[in-house]
């Protein structure tokens, strides 16, 4: 049975029209509504498991630095940032491996093991003895287990998408992928609230004490739970066109590293995302540890950091699919530009309200910020599957992305923490957001508009 048969698409003709570069792939046209449904869901999911492992670590730093670093001091909080980057240096070796395997032999399987990998990874940090036990050895397997996490999302980001991407039809595709995106912030939020009725219901003291550990080793049940829906997926049509037509890439790796046209797409990508870093890292990852340390404990207690934290993933949760449907209809690039330049003019003002350290004011300006950043969020990756064809894009895509998180996302915290106490200045994230939404800004200009074009085969 081929692929157009069970998927219910119609045939395309494979003649010169689909030689070229920017062709179609061959018998993909149009799925059926419910396979693209559930490949939706699945890829949320999927996303949801995936983002929560990772998100955890940046909502439970503080803990960490204290019973795995030793103690809660600045040394210790840099140690652990230390952790979150190098998380962030293995990820273009987890993308350009799992890139490879993706482009050849697909994106089901692969996509599944990722899961696997990450959430033994994350439940394996919440078994990590306190450095009063094992000594250095605490750190060192912190630091081994953070990699695999990052190994793991370097595969995870194109992979996902490029899946769901693969599914949707072409006027409604950012739409439909922009739900990854809510399942990557909603597993977020749902950390933030997990950790925070821990923190109610036992206190501060037995959270630092053991219950730290227990968001962690969630990661067990919600894993199983993202790998049983990921097996049960077929694999996509634009990937089962090229095998049936015997036409996946060789070495999909060097088709895109030595393509004039492949490389101009992975710089696109390396820049494009630059606003990702303070938008994501900065606003939701970070921002707990952020209100706690630098605006001082008697302002932020964990509970209430994460509770500002709570809002603005729920504004940016419901936020995203609203710009990706606009997206859709008006076109990618102008809501990317609008989102950078909103992002660029709030930056500043907002964060001066956080800095007050009231509440109801920090609660305001994270929430603008979100607001602002929906744009980014939901069109970004939609414009980065759309860049590459099917032979390569998993690769390429995955290449670009993970350097470019490395540069602008992965160093973030530890970054902010040393020139927030170099320089005395709590706004020191704005100046990052401002200047990263000009990048993201610049890099819009030299897009080519994808919106309702086909994906390219090859």
């Amino acid at each position: 049975m081929t692929t157009s048969d069970r998927l219910g698409t119609t045939p395309d003709r494979h003649d010169a029209e689909s030689e070229r570069p920017d062709a179609p792939a061959a018998g993909v046209v149009t799925a059926d509504e419910k396979v693209v449904r559930k490949a939706t869901v699945a890829g949320a999911i999927g996303s949801f498991v995936e983002w929560y492992d990772y998100g955890i670590y940046g909502l439970l730093v503080t803990y960490l630095a204290i019973n795995i670093m030793g103690d809660a001091d600045s040394g210790g909080l840099f140690l652990t940032n230390v952790g979150f980057l190098v998380s962030f240096v293995a990820r273009p070796f987890g993308s350009v491996i799992c890139g490879y395997l993706g482009d050849k032999i697909g994106r089901k399987s692969l996509l599944a093991t990722l899961l696997v990998l990450i959430s033994v990874a994350t439940a394996a940090i919440g078994l990590i003895p306190s450095s009063s036990v094992i000594g250095v050895a605490a750190p060192g397997l912190l630091l081994l287990l953070r990699i695999l996490q990052g190994f793991s999302a370097g595969g995870e980001v194109a992979g996902a998408m490029s899946f769901v991407g693969e599914y949707a039809p072409d006027a409604r595709r950012n739409y439909m992928m922009s739900f990854i995106a809510v399942g990557s912030f909603i597993a977020l939020m749902f950390g933030s609230a997990f950790s925070a009725v821990l923190i109610t219901v036992l206190g501060d003291d037995t959270m630092t004490s053991w219950a730290w550990r227990l968001p962690f080793l969630l990661a067990v049940p919600l894993g199983y739970v993202g790998f049983y829906i990921r097996r049960r997926l077929e694999e996509t049509p634009h990937f089962e066109a090229l095998r049936e037509q015997n036409t996946v890439a060789r070495n999909p790796l060097r088709e895109a590293l030595t393509s004039p046209r492949h490389l101009k797409a992975i710089a696109l990508t390396i820049f494009l995302p630059a606003l990702n870093g303070p938008g994501y890292y900065l606003l939701f990852v970070y921002m707990p540890t952020y209100l706690k340390t630098s605006l001082g404990e008697h302002n932020f207690s964990m509970l209430r950091a994460l509770t500002v934290t709570a809002f603005s993933l729920v504004a940016i949760a419901v936020c995203i699919p609203l710009m990706a449907r606009l997206s859709d209809r008006i076109g990618r690039k102008p809501v990317l530009a609008g989102s950078a330049v909103a992002m660029a003019a709030v930056s500043y003002p907002m964060f001066r309200l956080i800095t007050t350290g009231e509440f109801g004011l920090a609660c305001i300006g994270t929430i603008v910020l979100a607001i602002a950043f929906s744009g980014h969020a939901a069109v970004v990756h939609t414009v980065l599957a759309e860049m590459f064809p099917t032979t390569v894009r998993y690769s390429a895509y995955s290449i670009g992305f993970s350097i470019s998180t490395v540069i602008f996302g992965g160093s973030a915290p530890l970054l902010m923490t040393e020139l927030i106490k170099s320089t005395g200045s709590n706004l020191i994230p704005a100046y990052a957001s401002i200047l990263t939404a000009l990048i993201t800004l610049v890099t819009v200009a030299f897009l080519r508009e994808t919106k309702g074009r086909p994906l390219a085969a090859r």
